[in-house]
């Protein structure tokens, strides 16, 4: 589905601004990308929800694409994020004057993908009196360890070769990554088809075990992969990369809801080839009586699939998204 108009803006929020991509009229669906990509990865779904009668909204959120990004890795925790996205739903919404001192906002729908779905889940449970709906694809909510960090966690049980622990270090994955050009990177990342946690063997770069395919998939041209090159050309890789770096940051900060539930109405959607669905062991959550238990309201929707589902699967997944608005809309 061609993309075609869409309104380009930049909005202050939360101390930084951030570039936001809007189209169509109506209730209002916030999409939030993932790594590595920008609003640009929503380029199905935003015609296909503005056709079907919603007011899509979709940032680049900060450290990527035409939003700020601020030096520090401790400015990337999913309290900064979710502060920002508050900020973009004020911006946005609806407002109902209750008193002179009370504003009743509009509930909106959240959709996120990969980090974006992570961020969408803690949207969800930080603010729920914001949220109508949520729908996350690719990542499900994994609940707060009481002891463990992080980073302990992966290095401990997938060790110093694991992606996320490679990350870690200020600048290590930047270099490793100038080695190629920025479509290439994006290639090794957006075409990945490996279903086994993303470790490299002992003393190689993530990003040089990743293959660089040498077809491309029927899903994504190359004109396309080079829009996410340019981009990211534009603005580096390590806004991005900070993400990583405070995660045990957010470990730290989210203790007050440690043992909360995400009580928000929720669509999970994984592909059945998602990274590490079956090794992590994730199948068996995301279809279990504890990921239910966490997200009372929940509904799970395994496609045919790999991580980048809502792009290969693109028309599937906007029915998919389209179905659940309805739905809630009704009720």
């Amino acid at each position: 589905m061609e993309l075609g108009e869409v309104n380009h803006q930049r909005i202050k929020t939360n101390g930084i601004w951030l570039h936001v991509v809007e189209k169509g009229s109506g209730p209002l669906v916030l999409l939030l990308h993932g790594f590595p990509e920008f609003w640009y990865s929503w380029r199905h779904q935003i015609t296909f929800l503005a056709n079907h009668g919603y007011h899509v909204v979709a940032p680049d959120l900060r450290g990527y694409g035409d939003s700020d990004s601020p030096l520090s890795p401790n400015s990337y925790t999913l309290l900064h994020v979710v502060g920002d996205l508050v900020g973009l739903l004020d911006y946005f919404g609806e407002q109902q004057i209750v008193t002179d001192l009370v504003l009743i906002f509009e509930k909106v729908f959240v959709v996120g993908h990969d980090w974006g779905a992570n961020i969408a889940w803690h949207l969800s449970l930080f603010r729920p009196d914001r949220l109508k709906g949520l729908i996350a694809i690719s990542v499900p909510y994994f609940p707060r360890d009481p002891v463990a960090k992080p980073i302990d966690f992966f290095r401990g049980n997938f060790g110093d070769e694991f992606y996320i622990s490679q990350f870690q270090e200020p600048g290590r994955a930047e270099r490793a990554f100038a080695r190629y050009d920025y479509l290439t990177v994006m290639k090794k990342f957006l075409l990945i088809n490996k279903t086994d946690p993303l470790i490299a063997p002992s003393g190689m770069e993530i990003i040089d075990y990743l293959q660089t395919p040498a077809v491309l998939p029927p899903w994504i041209t190359e004109e396309e992969l080079q829009v996410y090159a340019d981009k990211f050309e534009e603005s580096g890789f390590t806004g991005p990369l900070n993400y990583y770096r405070a995660m045990d940051l957010n470990w730290e900060l989210s203790a007050p809801w440690q043992g909360a539930k995400v009580t928000v109405p929720t669509k999970h959607i994984v592909g059945d080839k998602e990274i590490g669905f079956d090794a992590y062991g994730t199948r068996e959550y995301v279809q279990g009586d504890t990921f239910k238990g966490l997200v009372p309201d929940l509904e799970v929707v395994i496609l045919e699939g790999h991580h980048f589902i809502h792009e290969e699967r693109a028309h599937e997944v906007s029915q998919e998204i389209l179905t659940f608005l309805q739905k809630l809309s009704v009720d």
